[in-house]
């Protein structure tokens, strides 16, 4: 009889220790094995073997697969919870596709066969030194101009890596990225390549999954965040692409930040690190520059890729420039038309889903709130409903105000929704397709790429998610809504956040494919986040940045711990908060206390949210709080905002 600790994948787990289970074979350290944890069939992660323990143990039932996960793997996953605690049972999670609990003859399928890798276009002078100072370097920060030809770097990385016996895995922050980089890679290299993203059906994340274990040689995997747990061996090469994105840090526990997890796979492995963006966070630029990190500039356009570009800035004050349509200037609609008259695309972006975001009664003034949430229900009109977007609440929308019964209710601001429809009749004959998260699976953009790739849609309407690396040679007029709403919200990150995203959407033309036009529209055109988008003066903006942080005490200069509780009352959380930071003040602990106060969104889920801010010069500080937490406190260790 063999005894083993087992790493169990199952949320309710909230153990420290890993469970001791017993089996008659004997297991490998990362074998994966089905189990029972009270009552309920799981699948689980051997740790190691142990000597026979007092307590009476449950049995293995079997061994799922032949192929045990690689050692680095597993090891990433021990400093994981270190560096990020969580209740234990999410970590194999992490590891572990939910689908193969129970399965019967799992097979991966045999890898499609690569084809012969294409000629790529030469590297440039600027592309070549840059290549030379990346190749040997453990990691490495690619800040590249957007059109620069930084996946021409990545592609160049890779192969060398793949040359060498080492696979490579690519990161990238949304799926709809992941069709334009597979097709680009494949053409690329002549070794398998496996793309697993959660918008895959279970059956296909699992065969995607068995196919990077079962590897036999070097492959290509490209994915989002989650990627980073997949088994792969012999890992040569990580590149972050759009590393300054938010989707890289994971929403739920244990909340960690790909980029940090990239860091440490990578000497795990012993491989490379490559974080590639036009707009460093400005954190991770600073804690490059302090590790002497090596800062890779690019900034020239490969020959004939540099095109004519002319940004356009509209005072959303200034209503003489909205005589034909109220969100649209007659500037932007100009220029879409002239890129509709010449065969061309268009793209127009607004960072609000939905048809109305506001809907109010003209009598009374009631206005539609979630009741879990209290914040305005957001307006659908292609099925009537009224939705909430923080806690996915729905309901019908009334033919009356249920305050005073009046008829008058009007539906106020303007969402992505509803500009498609408006933007279907100012342009009649034009074929137009809105792409935000609100897509059904059949209508995202990773199922439409090649329609939008080929010309078969003119005007792109959607969220943030278009700014991000998309590469079309037929667009040529880019157009922003409403360039400044980001700075509304009270956080310390709002014009990173702002600069990042307008330098993103302004990179989408001037690719080298037709000379493009850029509209954007703005209620403080002359803000500092907007200027300097427009400009491109990435220094001053970044000094701008530390300096403002320095005096205020955020990040890079502070590590951050938000922490919060919800409660059935206001009362009863905020004297939950004001007890915590009391006992966190008395713990003697090197630490700042910020706070209490209600979250931003005060109301979610029926619960009212108050929450602390808890900062330190040492994170290791922060890290001895968690324990100190009581039941129903959530933590969040270096998060991207504090709202």
């Amino acid at each position: 009889m063999n005894f083993y600790e087992v790493l169990v994948s199952s949320p309710s787990f909230h153990g420290k220790e890993a469970l001791t289970y017993h089996c008659d074979d004997s297991l490998a350290r990362g074998s994966v094995v089905a189990l029972t944890l009270r009552g309920k069939p799981l699948v689980g992660v051997v740790l190691k073997k142990v000597s026979q323990p007092t307590f009476t143990t449950k049995p293995i039932d079997k061994l799922i697969l032949p192929q045990a996960i690689p050692a680095p793997t597993l090891q990433l996953v021990d400093w994981l919870r270190s560096y990020y605690p969580a209740p234990l049972g999410i970590y194999a999670q992490l590891l572990l596709p939910s689908s193969l609990v129970r399965k019967r003859d799992i097979t991966a399928g045999t890898l499609a066969p690569a084809s012969p890798a294409q000629p790529l276009p030469p590297l440039t002078s600027e592309q070549t030194h840059a290549f030379a100072t990346l190749k040997d370097k453990p990691a490495a920060l690619l800040h590249g101009d957007t059109g620069s030809g930084k996946t021409r770097l990545y592609l160049e990385l890779a192969r060398q890596q793949l040359n060498k016996g080492r696979s490579v895995l690519l990161l990238t922050p949304e799926i709809g990225l992941t069709p334009q980089l597979e097709e680009r890679v494949r053409q690329a290299v002549d070794c398998p390549v496996v793309v697993i993203h959660s918008g895959l059906t279970p059956a296909e994340r699992r065969t995607a999954w068995l196919q990077i274990l079962q590897a036999s040689g070097p492959l290509v995997v490209i994915g989002p965040r989650s990627a980073l747990f997949t088994p792969i061996r012999n890992l040569g090469l990580i590149v972050v692409d759009e590393a300054h994105d938010h989707a890289y840090k994971q929403d739920s526990l244990p909340y960690y930040q790909a980029l940090r997890v990239g860091s440490r796979l990578a000497q795990l492995h012993q491989g490379q690190l490559v974080l590639g963006t036009a707009t460093p966070a400005v954190s991770e630029y600073a804690l490059a520059q302090a590790k002497q990190i090596p800062i890779v500039r690019l900034t020239d356009k490969p020959a004939g890729s540099e095109t004519e570009k002319k940004i356009e800035l509209i005072d959303l004050k200034d209503r003489t420039q909205f005589t034909k349509h109220p969100h649209l200037s007659n500037t932007l609609l100009t220029a879409i038309q002239k890129s509709l008259d010449r065969g061309e695309q268009s793209l127009v972006m607004l960072n609000r889903r939905g048809t109305a975001r506001l809907v109010l009664c003209q009598t009374c003034g009631w206005q539609a709130t979630c009741p879990n949430c209290d914040l305005p229900l957001t307006f659908h009109a292609d099925k009537h409903r009224l939705r909430c977007h923080t806690c996915g609440h729905t309901q019908s929308v009334p033919s009356s105000c249920p305050a005073c019964s009046g008829t008058e209710l009007i539906f106020k601001g303007v969402g992505t929704k509803s500009l498609t429809e408006e933007l279907k009749k100012v342009f009649p004959g034009a074929r137009v397709q809105r792409f935000d998260t609100d897509n059904l699976k059949a209508e995202r953009l990773d199922q439409h790429y090649q329609a939008v790739l080929d010309g078969q849609v003119d005007i792109l309407v959607g969220t943030q998610m278009l700014a991000k690396g998309l590469d079309l040679p037929g667009l040529t007029v880019v157009g922003v809504v409403v360039a400044d709403s980001g700075l509304y919200f009270p956080d310390y990150t709002a014009e990173e956040q702002t600069y990042q995203l307008l330098t993103q959407v302004i990179g989408r033309v001037g690719r080298g494919h037709k000379a493009g036009t850029v509209v954007i529209q703005s209620y403080s055109p002359k803000g500092t986040a907007i200027q300097a988008a427009i400009t491109q003066d990435w220094t001053t903006f970044y000094e701008q940045q530390t300096k403002e942080r320095k005096t205020y005490g955020f990040p890079p200069f502070y590590h951050c711990l938000k922490l919060s509780c919800g409660r059935a009352t206001p009362k009863s959380a905020q004297t939950a908060a004001e007890k915590l930071a009391d006992n966190l003040l008395r713990a003697g602990l090197r630490i700042e206390v910020v706070g209490p106060t209600p979250s931003f969104y005060e109301k979610i889920g029926g619960k009212y949210h108050w929450q602390l801010v808890v900062k330190a010069k040492d994170r290791g500080e922060l890290l001895k709080v968690i324990p100190l937490l009581p039941t129903n406190w959530t933590h969040d260790l270096d998060p991207l905002n504090l709202l």
